[in-house]
């Protein structure tokens, strides 16, 4: 806990899930936070929970590469957390575009900006995602599988991948990469997300959608856990094995998408509750999960929180800002 008293910490994509998660922790622990905004979203769980107010917010884009090199040299910044993405599948496929630039340029230009600073910069860690693999035959998808998106979002993340990894080969800048599955918890107001839209749906009396035809398998991941995750893998980058290094997070418990849906209706008290299946789901890969064990082995990581409790949190957090939204509308 200590060693992040103090600490100049530069997150990217701090008003999303993880980011938010993450920027509540770190200044948890004493660390002097500095976020990047592109938007400002007053819904967020960043400026609802008032984190906005304990951090230092820089305003603009990652593909400003002159606005990185400011912001890492005068706040001093030690740490960077690489969380912000353009994170929609469906957003992606529609606009590849913009998803490439935030994505791919978006993270040439923070590394490259943390190379031209050697001086402050001792760790970097980049969130990749399991999408990064692409669709493989062979399952659970290990660090050593290829990186071979196909579709505009999963290519976004191999292409992250691989450039912070040819950041520590070429320069020896002090990276290491996450694979996570699939996030979830209260924060994600992404509500064409299974978990979010359905509890979403169940709070306001509707029947929960399934963009897909149920069947796709994906390995469900908590936040805190996730948070945690980067935490411990920060913690180790002062040893130097642990730099250009990539790691699975994860709960090796992949499920389906039905499945899904009725753990959160079983959560909720609504075991009878039919989803409405639409079966339009396009450019996704029918089933990808984590193994995990190399994160057992060499930091000795596992999720501290079961599914249920994951769920359980996440239902309460939308109930109560639900709650907090009709209040504040106006009739």
């Amino acid at each position: 806990m200590t060693r992040w008293k103090q600490k100049n910490v530069f997150v990217t994509g701090a008003s999303g899930l993880l980011g938010s998660w993450m920027t509540q922790e770190l200044v948890a622990r004493g660390a002097n936070v500095v976020v990047l905004l592109r938007d400002w979203v007053p819904a967020s769980r960043l400026v609802t929970s008032g984190m906005i107010d304990k951090v230092t917010a820089v305003r603009g884009e990652l593909e400003d590469l002159e606005l990185l090199l400011r912001a890492l040299n005068e706040h001093e910044i030690d740490t960077v957390f690489h969380l912000g993405a353009q994170t929609i599948v469906g957003t992606a496929s529609r606009s590849p575009l913009s998803t490439f630039e935030a994505n791919i340029r978006g993270t040439w230009n923070l590394l490259e900006a943390c190379r031209l600073n050697p001086k402050l910069i001792r760790r970097v860690l980049v969130a990749s995602s399991d999408k990064a693999y692409g669709e493989h035959a062979v399952l659970p998808y290990q660090e050593d599988a290829p990186l071979q998106g196909k579709w505009p979002y999963d290519v976004s993340k191999s292409c992250t991948d691989l450039i912070t990894l040819s950041y520590w080969h070429t320069y020896k800048l002090p990276v290491a990469v996450t694979r996570c599955g699939n996030l979830f918890g209260g924060g994600d107001l992404n509500f064409n997300r299974l978990i979010p839209g359905t509890i979403r749906a169940v709070l306001q009396g509707e029947r929960p959608l399934i963009r897909s035809d149920g069947t796709f398998i994906r390995d469900y991941f908590y936040v805190r856990d996730a948070v945690d995750a980067y935490l411990q893998l920060a913690d180790r980058m002062d040893d130097p094995r642990f730099h250009g290094q990539a790691f699975n997070f994860g709960t090796e418990t992949p499920m389906s998408v039905v499945e899904m849906v009725k753990a959160i209706l079983a959560r909720m008290g609504k075991v009878g509750v039919e989803p409405l299946i639409l079966n339009e789901a396009s450019h996704e890969i029918p089933k990808q999960y984590l193994d995990c064990t190399k994160a057992r082995t060499f930091m000795n990581w596992r999720p501290a929180f079961t599914l249920e409790q994951g769920l359980d949190e996440a239902i309460a957090w939308y109930t109560e800002w639900l709650r907090q939204r009709s209040e504040h509308t106006v009739p």
